[in-house]
């Protein structure tokens, strides 16, 4: 059973940068997709950035260009670089994880995705 807990959502002004943290307890080793997601009042929780097990990374084209995510060596943490904030970038970010690995883009980055576990979210404020 994966546990994952997010934190740096904070408030910050447009064209600023945050960066995300989602740490993880229980095993990764069988191999995992990893992303982000981000969901706004209203709406569906939609993928923004995923990662593969050996490290291939995806983006949603609302986010290409500007976010990056990462892990560090041993897997335990996942992070979301995210530089030029709009304030159409607002809304609670979850990190979540779906086994098994490959074909991660194809199974995260879509509104509404089943995983196997999430994180309870961190809330991001852009104001304008």
């Amino acid at each position: 059973q994966v546990q994952l807990m997010e934190s740096g959502g904070d408030k910050v002004q447009a064209g600023g940068s945050l960066r995300l943290s989602c740490a993880a307890s229980g095993s990764l080793s069988n191999g995992a997709c990893m992303g982000w997601f981000r969901q706004v009042a209203g709406a569906e929780r939609e993928g923004i950035a995923s990662i593969d097990s050996d490290g291939k990374t995806s983006y949603s084209d609302s986010v290409k260009g500007r976010f990056t995510i990462s892990q560090d060596n041993a897997k335990t943490t996942l992070y979301l670089q995210m530089n030029s904030l709009v304030p159409e970038d607002s809304g609670t970010y979850y990190c979540g994880v779906d086994f098994p690995a490959g074909m991660c883009p194809t199974r995260l980055l879509h509104a509404s995705p089943t995983l196997d576990a999430w994180g309870q979210g961190t809330l991001v404020i852009v104001s304008a």
